[in-house]
C-alpha cells in the first residue's frame, strides 16, 4: 500500500507521523475515558456525586481520586493530541507538547527529589499510612487498600501492629465499646494455606498477646519498611516501568513536534 502526502511546492505533511500520532493518541483518549468512567462509577456508587460536599469529609485517601485525576489527564491530552493530529491543528499539538512535557518535567524533578529527601518522604510516608489508618472504617474503597496492601507486603500498620491504636475502632482504650478493640484487620493475619474462606475475626484482641506471641497470628513488620525492602528487590522493574513511560511521553512530543514542523513547512509555501 502506498504512502500518501500532501504535496504544496514541495512541502508535505508525513502522513506516517500524522497517523502514528493520531493511533498512539486515540487508546490514550479511551483508555482516559475508561478511567474517568471507573472513577465516576464508583463515586456515584458511593453517593458522592449526590452530595459533592461529602468529597472533602473523609479523613484518608480516597483511591477513587487516582482515576479521576489520572483519567482527566489522559482524557484531555488523548482528546488534543488526536483532534490535533487529525485536523493538522497547531494550537493543539503544542498544547499535548507542552502538557506532556510538563508532566515528563515534574515526573523527573519528583524523582531527583525522591532521591536526594529520602528521609523525608519517609516520613512523608508514615504520616500518610497513618492518617489512612485513622480513616480505615470511613470509606470502603481505602479499606480494600490498605488490606490489599497489608495482604500483599505482608505488613501490618506504618511500623507495625501497635499503629492501629490510631482507629477509633481498634484502639485498646478502656472507653473503647467496639468488638474490634485490640485488634487489627484480618488483612494483618498470616494466612492459613489450609483455610479456603477468610476468617474476618482472626486479628480480634490480638494485640493483648505478649508480642513475641502475635508473630504465629499476624504480620508484625510495619508496611515503611516492607515497602522499602519490595522497592529494592525489584528495583530493575520498577526502574524499567519508568523509563518506558519516559520513552513514550518523549515519543509523542517528538511525534508531535515533527507534524507541527511539517504544518508550517505546508503554510510557509502556501
Amino acid at each position: 500500500m502506498s504512502r500518501k502526502h500532501h504535496h504544496i511546492k514541495g512541502a508535505e505533511v508525513s502522513c506516517c507521523v500524522k497517523y502514528c500520532l493520531f493511533g498512539f493518541n486515540i487508546l490514550f483518549w479511551l483508555l482516559g475515558a475508561a478511567f474517568l468512567a471507573i472513577g465516576l462509577w464508583a463515586w456515584a456508587e458511593k453517593g458522592v456525586l449526590s452530595n459533592l460536599s461529602s468529597i472533602t469529609d473523609l479523613g484518608g485517601f480516597d483511591p477513587v481520586w487516582l482515576f479521576i485525576v489520572v483519567g482527566g489527564v489522559m482524557f484531555v491530552l488523548g482528546f488534543a493530541g488526536c483532534i490535533g493530529a487529525l485536523r493538522e491543528n497547531t494550537f493543539l499539538l503544542k498544547f499535548f507538547s507542552v502538557f506532556l512535557g510538563l508532566i515528563f518535567f515534574l515526573e523527573l524533578t519528583a524523582g531527583v527529589l525522591a532521591f536526594v529527601f529520602k528521609d523525608w518522604i519517609k516520613d512523608q510516608l508514615n504520616l500518610f499510612i497513618n492518617n489512612n489508618v485513622k480513616a480505615y472504617r470511613d470509606d470502603i474503597d481505602l479499606q480494600n487498600l490498605i488490606d490489599f496492601a497489608q495482604e500483599y507486603w505482608s505488613c501490618c500498620g506504618a511500623h507495625g501492629p501497635d499503629d492501629w491504636n490510631l482507629n477509633i475502632y481498634f484502639n485498646c482504650t478502656d472507653t473503647n465499646p467496639s468488638r474490634e478493640r485490640c485488634g487489627v484487620p484480618f488483612s494483618c493475619c498470616v494466612k492459613d494455606p489450609a483455610e479456603d474462606v477468610i476468617n474476618t475475626q482472626c486479628g480480634y484482641d490480638v494485640r493483648l498477646k505478649a508480642e513475641l506471641n502475635r508473630q504465629k497470628y499476624i504480620y508484625t513488620k510495619g508496611c515503611v519498611g516492607q515497602f522499602e525492602k519490595w522497592l529494592q528487590d525489584n528495583l530493575i522493574i520498577v526502574a524499567g516501568i519508568f523509563v518506558g513511560i519516559a520513552l513514550l511521553q518523549i515519543f509523542g512530543i517528538c511525534l508531535a513536534q515533527n507534524l507541527v514542523s511539517d504544518v508550517r513547512a505546508v503554510k510557509a509555501n502556501w
